[in-house]
């Protein structure tokens, strides 16, 4: 059941019992996209709720930023009691007992250990995010799930011809070692799956308000030494990192560790790189372009998370989604979905970009606006960049893999307010067209 852009919590219920008559016996009803900072009135979710409606029926529903996981009472069950875990969050209510709330660590520790998917179930599921993937204009994926399985499942798809996406995998930090000792490094692998680099969290997000602030709110996954410790690990094994950073704290940390550690991995040629960067100290700004640490960013990120932004973060929103000031000082910054968090559109995030709005109201500060060409180029060169790929893809070259969309119109020549009105017509990778090929009306 999909959850996004509810305004209630009585209008996410209303789906979920709407999803429950199609949920055979014994099986779990699966969601995600709930976010209650946007419900009114303000109102945290329970599984009483969910109770009320699904029984016996194990639920289990991923907030909108999946670092948070509301279930009900059938799937608290499954876990026992094992919910604790360090890193992670379980809200109680005032007798002491789990709401059905997890986050963070614990959330995730819930997902991978009880919620049950099968194989066939996950294959299904990605095949179809490629076909929309390629709808889209999309011919490659920064993976940052971080999970050990993604692989396999990638490796299938591939075998069975379905892989019409090049993948720049990221597996778990906690596996460096075992990564180190079988000899595989950042690279391994072929033209259509790669492994790529380690994910790691600093802390927690926004929209569960677990980002780490500096003013010491918020949830630390990760100390800033647990995470130079990593960094040294990960360059002794030949990968980069990924570290989610969202608070101004964890980026400060995160900037830190990276720089502490810089004669570790810079020799090396690794190309690190913070995820999200949301909020920003204005001391810390200049430091990633110093530091020859990129900036993976989602430009949806900024018109999404506005209203957010403004109430929980209201005296500091000058230096979130500060994209502009992240390129005027020299920082590489590399654009995303960071899907299924936002829709997988990227003409919708190079807008968000540019316009700094995805509906009719003005410019959320509008300074930090890009131009379409620097939109573009966050959007295309600068990812391959990243994946250490920019010799075969990112540019339309001769020798460059031939990757590319067609488009109804030139971006770049049309007006702003024409942005919205841009479509794909078709995509191609490889040579082989993967989405509508011609001809075209």
């Amino acid at each position: 059941v999909r959850l996004e852009g509810t305004r209630s919590l009585e209008e996410a219920l209303a789906r979920v019992r709407e999803a429950l008559a199609e949920v055979r016996p014994g099986r779990w009803l699966l969601g995600r996209g709930w976010r209650s900072g946007d419900w009114q009135p303000r109102v945290e979710p329970t599984k009483e709720r969910l109770d009320e409606l699904a029984g016996e029926t194990p639920v289990a529903l991923m907030a909108r930023d999946s670092h948070s996981v509301w279930l009900s009472s059938a799937a608290l069950a499954r876990a026992n009691g094992d919910l604790h875990v360090p890193g992670g969050v379980v809200e109680v209510d005032e007798r002491g007992e789990p709401t059905g709330v997890l986050r963070e660590e614990s959330c995730w520790h819930f997902r991978d250990a009880y919620i049950e998917t099968t194989d066939d179930e996950y294959v299904e599921a990605m095949r179809t995010a490629i076909k929309l993937a390629n709808s889209r204009g999309v011919t490659a994926v920064h993976d940052k799930d971080g999970w050990l399985g993604a692989p396999r499942f990638w490796q299938r798809l591939d075998s069975e011809g379905a892989l019409t996406l090049r993948v720049w995998q990221s597996l778990p930090a906690e596996k460096v070692d075992d990564l180190a000792a079988l000899g595989i490094a950042s690279g391994f692998g072929g033209p259509r799956l790669e492994l790529g680099y380690l994910k790691v969290f600093m802390d927690g997000t926004l929209g569960s308000q677990t980002a780490r602030m500096l003013d010491g709110s918020g949830v630390e996954i990760t100390s800033r030494e647990a995470f130079a410790d990593l960094i040294r690990r990960a360059a002794r094994a030949g990968f980069p990192v990924a570290v989610h950073a969202i608070g101004d704290q964890a980026n400060r940390d995160a900037l830190d560790a990276f720089e502490e550690t810089r004669s570790d991995w810079q020799p090396r040629g690794l190309r690190q790189r913070v995820e999200h960067a949301q909020l920003l100290a204005p001391e810390d700004v200049g430091r990633f372009a110093q530091l020859g640490v990129a900036t993976s960013v989602q430009f949806s990120h900024a018109p999404s998370d506005r209203d957010l932004a403004d109430r929980l973060w209201a005296a500091k929103t000058d230096g979130a989604y500060a994209f502009r000031s992240l390129w005027d000082s020299g920082a590489l910054l590399a654009n995303g979905s960071d899907a299924p968090i936002e829709e997988l559109d990227p003409l919708a995030g190079i807008r968000a970009g540019v316009l700094r709005t995805l509906d009719d109201r003005p410019a959320w500060h509008p300074g930090q606006a890009l131009t379409v060409e620097q939109a573009l180029t966050a959007s295309t060169v600068n990812p391959a960049w990243l994946a250490g790929d920019e010799r075969r893809r990112g540019k339309l070259l001769p020798g460059q893999y031939a990757d590319l969309v067609v488009l109804d119109r030139d971006p770049v020549a049309c007006a702003v307010e024409e942005l919205p009105e841009v479509r794909i017509v078709a995509t191609m990778l490889g040579g082989n067209w993967v989405h509508n090929p011609p001809p075209w009306d």
